[in-house]
Parts: C-alpha cells; structure tokens; sequence
C-alpha cells in the first residue's frame, strides 16, 4: 500500500468517527436508528444499475452496497427503484437515503449533493443498424425518443435551437427501458441517452447486432452517487471511502468486472475501456458538475 492509500484509509477511519459524533439528525444517525438504508437503484440502466431476478445489480450498486457495508456495518440495505423523474424529490424527503443509479452531477446540485465522480460518459444516439444513419444531421425529421427528467431532454432542446429547421420530433419516454422499446418497435428512429446506458441496452436486447451508437457526443457528463444536499457528515465519509478504492485501485477492477467481463442476464460485454477523462477523476477526485466540462478555456 502506497502512502496515499494509507492517508486516504486513515481519512475514512477519521470521516466514519466524525460522522458518528457529529451528525445528530443526518443521513447516518437516521440509519441507525432504523437499523436499515435504503438505497435508490434503477430499473434499466445497465451496467450501472439495473434489474435482474427480483433485485438490482450493476457497477455503482455494487460499489455502494460495498461502502454502505463498510460505513454501516451490520445494517440492512434495502433497495428501491427509482425513475429520472423522482429520484430527486424522494431522496430529498426521505424515502431513500441514497441514489445509486446513473445520474449526472449538473445544476441538480441546487437539490442534492453528489459524491466524487464515479463514471463519466458521452451523451449520443442509439439508432437501428439497417437505419444507415451515422451522424445526428442524419437524423433531420426524424422521431428521437429519450427518457423524462434526465439532462439529455435539455440537450436535445439545444440542438434543434442551433439547427434552425432540423425539425426533430422528440418523444420522452417514462424510463429508459420504454425509450429502448420505442426504437427497438420501430416507433422512434434514434435514442438519445449516456452511452452507457445505451451499450447496455442494446447489450441486453435480443438482437444486439440490429443497433449501433453513432454521432458526435452531445456532451460530456460526470455521473455520480447522489445524496441528500448538506448532510456534511455523509458525504464526508462516502468521499472518504471514494478515494481510499480509489487509490487502492479496487474501483477500477470493479469497473473491469462491469464494462469490459461478461455480465448478466445474456452475458454480455459492454466493452467501454475506462478512459483517460475518468482514469484522471480517480487520480485527482472531485465532484465538478457537467457544466464545468463545459467551461471554454
């Protein structure tokens, strides 16, 4: 172990005592007392979270079923999906204490605190293979389905804003599992989501080989666990085991096990290498928001 690794462990050791004589009412006191968390999960975001056999599996639950095991030994770790649409409002009034899903790190930081970046993505296009289409101009006219209340309705906004007569028909979908259906039935001709997401579902869909990701990123987007906002001891202690995984590389061999192994339910290999942008996030943690990726220099 190298002397970062031993700072950030005792970091954590420091965060976890903290916590406990600190916070009085906060995320932690509250598990306690009720001797469970509960933590929001997603139905169909794959490999980040996502539904399988009754209960929900993938990398950021994972992760954080190992960090509330270490935060909150012996507790019980209840699991409830979510939607893009509700995710915020119940973790603000407590129906879960956590979000372990695939959201992005934005202006949401008005509502909600979010932990050190854990994944980022590029935002693009699922299309139909025999579609031909390779690029967004392609898709001119054309239906594009993506999912309520996540951060790809505003980017879709903006394009056709900076394409005058692009005229895109959007459609917004009640998850990420209905978007996917819409274009896999033929009733959109492109889905617009964080490429994870999409990988994932066409990874999982019974033709994978009908779909492919195309067109330039719509944008650069840090996805990360989301808490509730000023709750200083939690978040504390979660960025504190962040980056003792972090340092220690077990995070990145969690991250192999999720994009680059075969997972289930049809053993699929999503197949997106950690990049440079994220190897960075791990060197050097931080929660900078969306919209400082898109900053001009």
């Amino acid at each position: 172990m190298n002397h970062r690794s031993i700072f950030i462990g005792a970091a954590l050791v420091l965060a976890v005592a903290g916590a406990s004589a600190q916070d009085s009412g906060g995320t932690l006191a509250k598990a306690r007392a009720a001797g469970t968390i509960t933590m929001g999960v997603r139905e169909a975001s794959p490999p980040l979270s996502y539904s399988l056999g009754g209960s929900y599996v993938g990398y950021h639950v994972e992760l954080c079923e190992q960090m509330l095991g270490k935060l909150l030994p012996g507790l019980a770790i209840r699991q409830m999906a979510v939607t893009s649409q509700n995710r915020v409002p119940l973790l603000q009034n407590g129906t879960i204490d956590i979000e372990c899903g695939s959201t992005t790190n934005s202006a949401r930081q008005q509502q909600a605190a979010f932990a050190n970046t854990t994944y980022i993505t590029e935002a693009r296009f699922a299309v139909r293979a025999s579609s031909g289409v390779q690029s967004a101009e392609q898709l001119k006219g054309k239906t594009i389905v993506t999912t309520t209340g996540t951060t790809l309705v505003q980017r879709l906004r903006k394009l056709e804003q900076e394409n005058k007569g692009f005229g895109l028909s959007i459609v917004l979908a009640k998850d990420h599992a209905e978007s996917f259906l819409l274009l896999e039935t033929g009733r959109a001709d492109a889905f617009a989501m964080d490429d994870n997401t999409l990988a994932g579902n066409i990874a999982n869909a019974r033709n994978p080989g009908d779909f492919r990701i195309v067109g330039k990123p719509l944008g650069i987007e840090p996805i990360a666990i989301m808490l509730r906002k000023d709750d200083v001891a939690f978040k504390s202690a979660v960025n504190a085991y962040l980056g003792d995984v972090m340092a220690s590389g077990a995070l990145e061999k969690l991250y192999a096990k999720w994009f680059m192994a075969p997972i289930p339910p049809r053993n699929a290999i999503i197949n997106i290498p950690l990049s440079d942008s994220l190897k960075a996030a791990f060197q050097s943690p931080n929660d900078r928001p969306a919209e400082a990726y898109e900053e001009k220099p």
